[in-house]
């Protein structure tokens, strides 16, 4: 033992003054310490040693894996050659380097946010995470109403509180009632984020989506305001040919209401030549629904503590994934989050 690890001590001096390369260290640290060393050789010899050697073997073996340790440190801190190896051309070309961006969706959300900020509007971020008075009863929407049923909300099992069960929002209205419970007016808000509904994926629903809730409150303000805005919007983010229709529509937090739909960009209702099918985002009609909006319901407004004799409002709230689906001519709202990168590359932001 003794001579064979004397020979192993020469020879990695010996090894160490011979280094070439950065390679070399690498090759030196595998030979001397590795699993088949040839230090791990001697000791897997301890067993098979007297009692009384084992020990005093043990600790010689141990200092000296110490050493080698120590000296292939220092040897690659002084090293000039690996001084000289870090002196590359800084000019010479790189490997193409792949660079992440932000998603489709979230760069449509942004620029909705921006047109209507340039009218005033300011951007307030609401809870996912709601209760049923925020919900349903402060927008007036009563008891029976077939959105607060286990079949279209996503209820959470957890204790109730004041404002009733706890919920994943199914629309991003409830911001309004917080925000005019603190605010008074006047005031205009626009608020983006994620709802859930239990909805069957399809080429245009799914059980969660992307949301934006807008609305403003102040003593003059009428439905042709609301017109104005949505049309000034809609060309802003599509383009001044772009057409909108309101069509007379029921919704318990406002009144009078209407659905919008915009001119179908991807297929302008005509069927596919190639195929003969009918788009399946309009379904041929020309016309996709991706807003509600309507004067802001008396109710609503006694909810949240504002006086409806001296103030108005209007309000409306659209889906961003279907304004994407018309802006870039996407016929599939699953795409979106199938994190298919061949998808997600053709919208590099």
């Amino acid at each position: 033992m003794k001579e064979r690890l004397k020979h192993i001590e020469e020879e990695f001096k010996k090894d160490l003054g011979n280094v070439q390369l950065v390679q070399d260290f690498e090759d030196i640290k595998i030979k001397y310490l590795g699993r088949k060393s040839l230090l791990s050789q001697l000791f897997a010899k301890i067993p098979d040693l007297a009692k009384e050697e084992k020990g005093i073997w043990g600790k010689k073996l141990n200092l000296f894996k110490n050493k080698i340790t120590s000296l292939l440190e220092e040897r690659i801190k002084e090293s000039t050659i690996l001084g000289k190896e870090k002196n590359f051309d800084v000019t010479f070309p790189s490997a193409d380097l792949k660079k992440g961006s932000r998603h489709i969706l979230s760069k449509v959300s942004e620029q909705i946010c921006y047109i209507f900020e340039k009218l005033g509007f300011s951007v307030v971020e609401g809870n996912e995470i709601e209760d049923e008075w925020h919900n349903f009863a402060a927008l007036n929407i009563p008891l029976e109403h077939p959105s607060r049923d286990v079949f279209d909300t996503f209820y959470l099992d957890i204790p109730k509180g004041v404002g009733g069960k706890f919920l994943l929002r199914s629309h991003t209205s409830p911001s309004q009632i917080r925000i005019m419970q603190k605010v008074k007016p006047p005031l205009a808000v626009i608020s983006p984020g994620r709802v859930y509904r239990p909805d069957q994926a399809d080429a245009t629903h799914s059980f969660m989506f992307y949301q934006i809730e807008g609305f403003a409150v102040s003593e003059e303000i009428n439905f042709s305001h609301l017109k104005g805005i949505l049309l000034h919007f809609a060309r802003e983010l599509f383009s001044d040919d772009v057409k909108l229709r309101f069509r007379p529509h029921f919704f318990p937090f406002t009144e009078p209401s209407a659905e919008v739909d915009v001119s179908c960009i991807i297929c302008d209702g005509k069927s596919k030549s190639d195929t003969g099918k009918k788009c399946s985002v309009c379904k041929g009609k020309g016309w996709l629904e991706i807003l509600g909006c309507g004067m802001i319901h008396p109710n609503v407004l006694v909810s949240c503590g504002i006086d409806q004799k001296r103030y108005k409002g209007f309000a409306f709230g659209m889906g961003v994934d279907r304004i994407a689906m018309l802006k870039y001519g996407i016929d599939d709202i699953r795409l979106f989050y199938e994190n298919d990168i061949r998808f997600l590359e053709q919208f590099p932001i």
